[in-house]
């Protein structure tokens, strides 16, 4: 088994080789709006998952995966010659999903903000159920004046008994 750290490294390098040969080397035009996203090596160096993403429609994303699966053995052979690994991996192509989870995400996001926007309206001419300020207020004198004359309303010779000790 490989490092992960080399797993990691000839990953990345085989999404630049396959990046370059689809530019310089392949000449099929459907793979002109095409961008190497991301390329993920399993552990024995035996598979490699290359994930893409294509500017355009759901049409061109098929003949865009079509054209990839044919070109599949000469961006094979190119990254065998490039990398230089005794055995060169086998090349998988797999239309990315971060475009689409993007997309969705700024639907999502872009309906919150609406309900926000309604919410506010509607909070903009809304008026309090009860008082306007129900808290209560800790700076009035009177409330304090109370306070200290329910204190002292208790008999303290009541308490000052308990407290001695008893004698016999």
């Amino acid at each position: 088994m490989a490092d992960t750290a080399r797993a990691r490294r000839l990953a990345k390098r085989i999404a630049q080789i396959v990046a370059s040969g689809l530019e310089h080397e392949i000449k099929d035009p459907r793979l002109a709006m095409v961008t190497i996203t991301d390329a993920r090596l399993t552990a024995d160096l035996r598979d490699a998952t290359v994930y893409y993403t294509v500017f355009g429609d759901d049409v061109d994303e098929s003949a865009t995966a079509a054209a990839l699966s044919s070109a599949t053995g000469t961006l094979r052979s190119r990254v065998g010659r490039e990398t230089g690994v005794r055995f060169t991996p086998t090349l998988t192509f797999v239309a990315d999903s971060v475009p689409a989870n993007a997309r969705r995400l700024d639907e999502v996001l872009a309906q919150a903000k609406e309900a926000d926007a309604e919410v506010a309206r509607l909070a903009s001419d809304a008026v309090p159920a009860g008082e306007v300020d129900p808290y209560r207020k800790a700076d009035s004198a009177d409330d304090s004046d109370e306070r200290s004359e329910q204190q002292s309303s208790e008999d303290p010779s009541e308490n000052e008994e308990d407290s001695r000790p008893q004698e016999a």
